[in-house]
């Protein structure tokens, strides 16, 4: 089934649909929002085929290769697992209309503050349709309008997608508003909406998130570059960091939570950055190394680091070492040269690891486990939007409870001041 790409209305008119659809989906009770999201979940599965044939198109004009490829390709197994993450939003509570606190003051009001929707939430991110998914379904589940700016390079599946869950009875007219992604003016559009979007959520490399930021009149939560370390401390258990270092890095290497940079203790490093560096190339790793790194691997394939390198965030088979004095240069190192992602030190040295977890300035912190699992499913949120990466309003997987505000109600009996 071909799929042809068309741009139905301009952004200016999906954004006033987007806006009205937001103070419907803000009444829906939490039983017809599930029910909702289980006839998604139906449609996704159901139209599979068409799913793919959209995304065979992108994927044949993409002309991406390796692990760029890999976050644009869907299979089967993919969309299964997309309806499997819709129905595991079913499952989460609903946020909306939480009372986070409550009181009554000497003159009899009585406050309560409770959880909101955001109203109307603008995403931008780059080639990977589940996504579209995952955050409309967020949206949805917290009463939120969505709309979504995607890579041109996922055109097609990001369409097909969109009619899908869009054509689900029942859902609002707007409620899930799919901009072209054929050229920037739909990103200048849609960063300059105050007062149509309440908030823009920028998802991909740094080029584009520092973009939105730099630009954008609508406020923004940043998510995603991701340049994460792994701390090999001197009383490392080399058989538990080895896999944690070969996970963090191998297991996928095109996402933000994939490691780039290992420390390693110097007290250890001759032992194991040799080690460590064969079992790297082995996984088919480019190695980049310091030049201590580099004298300690001799006969293996390891390349030079540049300053430039510390600050990469490479989403691809390749990671730089650097062979370290101790935890506190480790600290000193990753809080200079991190996205503030996700970083994790490999020690049986409770000391260190605790200076480690304080120190470390990121959102996610590890000790003696992979960086990997700086995700909403994991941390057992579900689908999420992304990572957050800065301090207000949220910081870490961004998920339900994020994508909501608050608002005050106040009772009274005919008080006035």
């Amino acid at each position: 089934m071909a799929t042809t790409i068309t741009n139905v209305s301009s952004t200016q008119e999906k954004l006033l649909r987007a806006r009205e659809a937001a103070a419907k989906l803000a009444l829906l009770s939490t039983e017809e929002k599930n029910a909702l999201l289980l006839a998604m979940a139906n449609a996704i599965e159901s139209n599979a085929q068409s799913i793919l044939a959209a995304n065979a198109q992108d994927l044949e004009s993409s002309g991406l290769a390796g692990a760029m490829r890999d976050r644009l390709l869907l299979n089967s197994d993919r969309i299964k697992e997309m309806a499997r993450g819709v129905r595991d939003v079913v499952a989460l509570s609903d946020p909306i209309g939480e009372t986070l606190a409550e009181w009554t003051r000497p003159n009899g009001l009585r406050i309560r503050k409770v959880s909101v929707p955001l109203g109307v939430v603008g995403i931008i991110y780059e080639s990977r349709p589940n996504v579209t998914v995952d955050t409309a379904v967020l949206a949805l589940k917290t009463g939120n309008a969505i709309v979504l700016r995607g890579g041109k390079e996922a055109a097609r599946s990001n369409q097909r997608l969109v009619e899908i869950l869009a054509a689900v009875p029942g859902v609002p007219e707007g409620a899930i508003e799919l901009l072209d992604s054929s050229t920037r003016q739909s990103v200048q559009d849609l960063i300059k909406a105050r007062g149509l979007v309440d908030v823009i959520i920028p998802r991909g490399g740094a080029g584009l998130i520092t973009f939105v930021t730099e630009n954008s009149a609508v406020p923004v939560i940043e998510t995603g570059a991701g340049n994460c370390h792994i701390f090999v401390d001197e009383s490392a258990d080399f058989e538990m960091a080895d896999p944690i270092v070969i996970n963090a890095k191998t297991q996928r290497p095109s996402v933000c939570n994939a490691a780039e940079k290992l420390l390693v203790h110097e007290r250890i490093a001759a032992e194991y950055v040799p080690r460590i560096v064969k079992k790297l190339v082995d996984a088919q790793v480019e190695v980049r190394g310091d030049g201590k790194s580099r004298s300690l691997a001799t006969g293996l394939k390891v390349g030079s680091a540049t300053e430039q390198d510390w600050y990469e965030e490479y989403l691809r088979l390749c990671m730089a070492i650097r062979v370290v004095a101790n935890v506190d240069e480790a600290i000193s190192h990753i809080n200079h040269y991190s996205t503030k992602h996700s970083d994790s030190i490999v020690t049986r040295d409770e000391a260190n690891a605790r200076k480690f977890l304080r120190g470390v300035d990121s959102a996610a912190v590890y000790w003696n486990a992979s960086t990997r699992f700086t995700d909403g499913a994991e941390f057992g949120f579900g689908a999420e939007m992304g990572i957050s990466t800065q301090k207000l309003h949220c910081r870490g997987p961004f998920a339900l409870a994020e994508l909501t505000s608050s608002k005050y109600e106040i009772v009274g009996t005919g008080q006035i001041r």
